[in-house]
C-alpha cells in the first residue's frame, strides 16, 4: 500500500498544479506572450533602433518591406513625433484572419499613446506567431 500511496499522491499534486486556473488562463490567452513581444519591440522602436526592430520582425513583415524602406519610413513618420511620454494598452484582440495576409495566429494591440510632439495617438501593433512558436511583429501603424 505504501509503495502505491506516494506515487499516486505525487501524480495528484502534479495534476493539480498543471490544471491550476493561472496555468489554464496562460494556455488560453496568447495575448500575454504576444504583448510582451510587442512591448519589447516598441522599446527598440522608441530608442530609434529601427534596423534592430526590422531584424526582430516576422518573416512576413520582412518580405513586405526591406530594412532600408523600414528605416526610411520610421525616420519620416516616427522620428518627428519625438519621445514617448505615455503609452497605455487599450485593446488586445486575438485573430485567426486579417485582411491581405495568410490566416494564422495574430494578436492586434491598440495603444493610446502620447509623444513629445503629438499629444494623442493610437499605435496599432500586430503580432504574429511564427512557426517556431515565437511572437514577432507583423505590422505597426500610428494614427
Amino acid at each position: 500500500m505504501r509503495k502505491v500511496f506516494w506515487p499516486v499522491l505525487f501524480l495528484l499534486m502534479l495534476a493539480a498544479v498543471m490544471a491550476s486556473p493561472a496555468r489554464l488562463r496562460a494556455l488560453d490567452k496568447p495575448e500575454a506572450a504576444a504583448q510582451k513581444a510587442a512591448e519589447s519591440w516598441l522599446v527598440l522602436t522608441d530608442a530609434g533602433k529601427y534596423a534592430e526592430s526590422w531584424n526582430t520582425a516576422s518573416r512576413m513583415f520582412k518580405a513586405g518591406v526591406t530594412e532600408e524602406q523600414w528605416q526610411s519610413a520610421m525616420h519620416r513618420y516616427r522620428d518627428p513625433l519625438g519621445a514617448v511620454k505615455s503609452r497605455k494598452l487599450s485593446s488586445a484582440t486575438p485573430r485567426k484572419s486579417l485582411p491581405g495576409v495568410p490566416d494564422g495566429d495574430y494578436v492586434v494591440f491598440r495603444f493610446a499613446s502620447s509623444f513629445e510632439h503629438k499629444q494623442a495617438a493610437t499605435e496599432t501593433v500586430t503580432e504574429q506567431m511564427e512557426k517556431d512558436g515565437s511572437w514577432r511583429i507583423a505590422g505597426y501603424f500610428i494614427q
